[in-house]
């Protein structure tokens, strides 16, 4: 052997060795600041944003409705999902024993919806007639906020068991964790709480894929679209367990206007939106925009769950959303008309919910081969 060849492979060890090193300082130093504690934030639209998200890395502002979407990603060397993907889970499927046509119908809209947007989406749709929509509802994602809807449903639930109303301290808490998406208050419930008795009652409500976040990191609970309406199903169902639904359906009619965007989009009159919302950028995925409502009056009731993440902004993702929202609205809506515009792209904030760290989590989703595929 030569000794340039000898050379080269001593700098190839060197290397190695220091690529090495790098990594494992790397590791320990996000070990150290990723475990301390999240901050509780409340998530208002001027206060909500992570104060670890790097200025510019996920909140670039682009037109929600831009037309040359495409060209934008390339520009950034971004490498999102495009929703309408040949991936057969993407594809779109509606069903109504009792209306063939309505479930053709919807599920043409809803692809339609989709079919200029980039992003990973997944959708679920239910009607209490018997009509079903599905989209890659067995997608993992990070919950983000939405995950608070399962902590109220919890803790109205371990008040019955008990055998009480809930106490001045819980209704404190779950008031403005549901109403305003209060991240103190959140934290508070989940450590009451505990994961033991979230995780029964996750096996109560039957979910097949809901994680619960490591720690006190409630907002990396992973979910799919089929068990948020499973959860949604507890509050709605008139046969559900819970007896007291009806107070967490009220909370869900309540929530601040400033947080109303995204399923309530074209939703006819005469109907009560019952929401929660999630939106979180993080390192990987881009952001995490998430939406989930129960539509309520005048007889009837349907539910409607959107997941999304590789979103650039916020702005995009809550467009994706309130397309596919129109969609399902002015086909289940019995021709009552649209009572609800798209948001406004200046009435979002582009701010973090504040639910979870925006870098990957060390021995969670670092390296992330397949957390929210």
């Amino acid at each position: 052997m030569g000794p340039h060849i000898r050379h080269i492979q001593r700098v190839h060890v060197q290397r190695v060795r220091y690529v090495r090193h790098c990594r494992t300082a790397l590791v320990a130093a996000l070990a150290s600041v990723l475990l301390t504690p999240v901050p509780a934030v409340a998530a208002t639209a001027a206060t909500a944003a992570s104060p670890r998200i790097p200025d510019g890395a996920t909140t670039r502002r682009v037109p929600a409705d831009t037309a040359d979407w495409t060209d934008w990603h390339l520009r950034q060397g971004a490498t999102g999902q495009h929703a309408s993907s040949a991936d057969p889970a993407d594809t779109v499927t509606c069903q109504a024993p009792h209306a063939p046509d309505l479930a053709a119908r919807l599920s043409q809209d809803i692809q339609a919806a989709l079919s200029s947007r980039d992003g990973t989406v997944s959708v679920a749709v239910q009607d209490d007639s018997g009509l079903t929509c599905a989209r890659a509802s067995e997608r993992q994602y990070d919950s983000a906020s939405v995950v608070k809807v399962l902590i109220m449903e919890g803790l109205l639930r371990r008040a019955e068991e008990l055998g009480r109303r809930l106490t001045q301290r819980e209704e404190t808490n779950v008031r403005p964790m549901i109403i305003s998406s209060d991240n103190d208050s959140a934290v508070r419930l989940w450590a009451d709480l505990g994961r033991s008795y979230l995780n029964d009652f996750l096996l109560r409500v039957r979910t097949s894929a809901t994680l619960l976040g490591p720690g006190r990191y409630w907002g990396l609970t992973r979910t799919t679209a089929t068990d948020q309406m499973r959860l949604l199903d507890v509050l709605t169902n008139a046969q559900s367990f819970l007896r007291t639904r009806a107070y967490g359906l009220k909370l869900l009619s309540e929530v601040r206007a400033d947080q109303r965007w995204g399923v309530p989009a074209g939703m006819p009159q005469g109907l009560t939106a019952h929401v929660k919302n999630g939106w979180l950028p993080r390192a990987t995925h881009g952001w995490r925009v998430h939406s989930i409502g129960a539509f309520t009056g005048e007889g009837r009731s349907y539910r409607i769950v959107v997941l999304s993440h590789d979103n650039p902004t916020m702005a995009y993702g809550v467009r994706t959303i309130e397309r596919i929202a129109q969609a399902v609205h002015r086909s289940l809506g019995q021709g009552r008309g649209l009572g609800r515009d798209l948001t406004p792209e200046t009435a979002i904030s582009e701010e973090s919910d504040g639910s979870a760290p925006y870098e990957p989590l060390p021995g969670w989703d670092e390296p992330e081969p397949d957390a929210t595929p």
